[in-house]
């Protein structure tokens, strides 16, 4: 979904396997940017808990204007993310937090309520 607004979606609720996104929808892994989000297919970049977001992952969130970054690493910590993609975020300048999800939800929500042009990659399981 995209949207003329630069406002990111807020996360209205999140439980294992279920989230659901202001002006996105519902559904279990979301990609949320300024203006929108999607769902995150892990398959179009092959991501795997190990090891874990790729830079592929991330540049969609970039190209739509997101200076802070959440990335979350389930309810369980499972997901990893790969230093590279660390590395790539650090070089542009993002802030980037890393967080298990239910926390990351909840800082990435207070961003958005501040204003903030704020992006993630949301996993909603381990």
């Amino acid at each position: 979904m995209k949207s003329e607004s630069n406002i990111s979606p807020k996360i209205l609720s999140i439980q294992w396997g279920a989230m659901n996104i202001e002006g996105v929808g519902k559904g279990r892994d979301f990609k949320l940017w300024p203006g929108g989000g999607r769902p995150w297919d892990w398959g179009e970049t092959g991501t795997q808990h190990s090891p874990g977001i790729q830079i592929a992952d991330i540049e969609e969130l970039i190209e739509h204007g997101s200076r802070l970054i959440f990335l979350t690493k389930g309810f369980n910590l499972r997901l990893q993310i790969r230093g590279d993609t660390l590395d790539y975020l650090n070089r542009k300048g993002i802030e980037v937090v890393v967080q298990e999800t239910r926390q990351g939800v909840k800082l990435y929500n207070d961003s958005v309520s501040k204003g903030k042009q704020a992006g993630g990659l949301f996993h909603s399981t381990c």
